[in-house]
């Protein structure tokens, strides 16, 4: 069985152990919650992963792309749910060969998912994605809201199932009281469409949305019948700087690979290794005080307290990521790990097949 220190780095590392805790944690609020948690895949786009959050009880996955969606469905995983909309009759017509839910905040997708509807002989569901306030996606209004119901239901083989209100800005909004904010009002707004979809005869039962950020705010909301959570079985210093307190399950590996100055070593982990969305570098595991800088592509210095010691030449270092998600995309495959020990090597969106 191979260790840690057989690895090629940089390498990118999950800890079973810390991995299995944060989702047992996140299952058990979710069920006292009496909601469902259909975790994101684009945190870690992993098959594997994935199964696992199902057998722990999640009602589905939530992707983020096509291919994301079609990587599960040929993996036999259901309950999907795409949570962009999309504006491209091709891939609206994959995304509906998936069987997964799909999100729409313009009639004109209505007319175009239609199309993909008829064309594969079923039915496609669907949900209303509304603007909470982040102007990226969503209708941007309840009449439009309505407007968009009333054309899914004139539209043959497509089946309204509810509304998406998703708050990008909840998910780090600036410490518990400002993401609470946020969110209750981002889901105040859409209890007010649901309310006028009801009036006007709309079934809407899947009401989804929230993050890592916001997830003990969202289960406590009334009108939330499932959160996208997906970061908290990672996590990363993004989350843990706006409070949140899920273990550090994912971090990357890497090699000190020069140490000739005191104050400092190199590594072969620089911006290929990391995210850099976040204006920060990872961080050190289990060194205090020792800080990252950016190298290069492929290196990245360590710098060392005065009065500590030096890592040595060879050594291996772990490291948390500022952000797991586009970090987790710089990778081929993740290291399944207990302690010392790499137990299995899972792919990330199927590119690595084993060699």
């Amino acid at each position: 069985m191979r260790r840690k220190s057989d690895l090629p780095t940089p390498a990118l590392l999950l800890d079973l152990d810390l991995f299995e805790a944060n989702l047992a944690r996140m299952m058990d609020r979710v069920r006292a919650s009496g909601k469902q948690l259909r975790p994101h895949l684009k945190a870690h786009k992993c098959v594997e992963i994935a199964r696992r959050q199902l057998a722990a009880g999640a009602c589905g996955i939530s992707v983020a792309t096509v291919p994301e969606a079609e990587l599960m469905a040929q993996a036999g995983i259901g309950g999907l749910l795409l949570t962009s909309p999309l504006a491209d009759p091709r891939k609206m017509a994959r995304a509906a060969a998936t069987g997964a839910m799909v999100v729409v905040d313009h009639a004109e997708q209505v007319r175009w998912y239609g199309e993909a509807a008829a064309a594969l002989g079923r039915t496609v569901e669907v949900l209303i994605d509304l603007d909470v306030g982040d102007h990226r996606t969503g209708a941007r209004s309840t009449a439009q809201a309505l407007e968009i119901a009333r054309v899914i239901a004139q539209t043959p083989g497509l089946q309204l199932r509810g509304l998406q209100g998703y708050s990008v800005l909840g998910s780090h909004a600036g410490g518990f009281a400002e993401r609470q904010r946020v969110s209750q009002a981002a889901f105040a707004g859409v209890a007010e469409t649901q309310a006028a979809l009801a009036e006007a005869g709309f079934e809407t039962g899947i009401i989804t949305g929230g993050s890592t950020g916001s997830w003990e705010i969202d289960l406590a909301l009334p009108q939330v019948t499932e959160i996208q959570a997906g970061s908290f079985v990672l996590m990363d210093l993004a989350y843990r700087r706006e409070g949140l307190d899920f273990a550090h399950a994912l971090t990357v590996l890497a090699t000190v690979i020069s140490a000739n100055h005191d104050a400092f070593v190199t590594l072969d982990a620089g911006f290929k290794a990391f995210s850099t969305d976040r204006g920060y570098g990872p961080e050190p595991v289990a060194l205090p005080g020792y800080g990252y800088r950016w190298g290069g592509d492929e290196f990245g210095y360590l710098d060392r307290p005065a009065d500590a010691a030096a890592p040595r030449l060879g050594d291996r270092l772990e490291f948390i990521p500022p952000h797991c998600d586009p970090t987790v995309n710089l990778y081929d495959r993740i290291y399944a790990c207990r302690g010392e020990q790499v137990l299995e090597t899972w792919p990330v969106m199927q590119r690595w097949a084993g060699a």
